[in-house]
């Protein structure tokens, strides 16, 4: 098995989690442009985002573990399969490839490169689902790993697709997109404002999920 060096998995990292978030943004876009329908543009944007985890998480998941997301970095943080010290610098680079990944879709359609959302998403209701979008996912590929480790992309990517029906947020679930999106104001959009609480709820459902799958899939010693 291939080992790589840091810098090359931050590259991964970051790279993966442009692509994701200028799939998000870019593909919002363009089903906004082409339909007033919201329900049809959200089953465009759904399927697009699907598609492109399947992608990265195939291109990179060998270099980096795929993750794209702090709430995952830090979930495997917590079920010590990340290294503390390697934490904070995923992390960095998830951000800054998601807010280049926002700045990609802008320059492609012809917006000015960073907008301010305007898209109000908050509340109780939104806030839980987060929590539940993020634990279902963490969920998933702990339980991936485990038992089909080839499975993972997909696994992510269909869940994701669910995700964005069976929650009431629409299933952001990663910290670093809900922070690129916040740079967008676009049919993908929110607002600044209501960026921390959704992150709280995603960091804390993907906490959640590792500690709850921790001891599932810990098979017992009898027969």
């Amino acid at each position: 098995m291939s080992v790589y060096d840091l810098s090359r998995r931050l590259v991964a990292e970051a790279l993966g989690t442009g692509l994701l978030v200028c799939t998000v943004v870019g593909s919002g876009i363009m089903a906004d442009r082409l339909t007033d329908d919201v329900a049809l543009a959200l089953l465009a944007n759904m399927v697009a985002t699907g598609a492109i985890l399947v992608v990265i998480i195939t291109m990179f998941g060998a270099i980096s573990g795929a993750h794209f997301n702090p709430a995952v970095s830090i979930g495997f943080l917590a079920n010590r399969s990340l290294p503390a010290k390697e934490t904070a610098p995923y992390i960095i680079a998830q951000i800054a490839g998601g807010v280049a990944g926002a700045i990609t879709a802008h320059l492609m359609f012809e917006l000015p490169a960073i907008q301010i959302a305007v898209t109000q998403r908050t509340g109780p209701a939104q806030w839980f689902a987060e929590f539940v979008a993020a634990f279902g996912l963490m969920a998933a590929i702990l339980a991936s790993i485990r038992f089909e480790p080839k499975s993972v992309a997909w696994v992510v990517g269909l869940y994701i697709s669910a995700a964005y029906w069976f929650t009431a947020s629409t299933s952001f679930a990663n910290p670093a997109v809900t922070i690129a999106r916040a740079l967008t104001d676009t049919f993908s959009g929110i607002r600044p404002v209501d960026v921390p609480a959704f992150v709280v709820a995603q960091i804390v459902g993907a906490t959640c999920a590792v500690f709850v799958m921790r001891w599932l899939l810990q098979p017992s010693s009898e027969r």
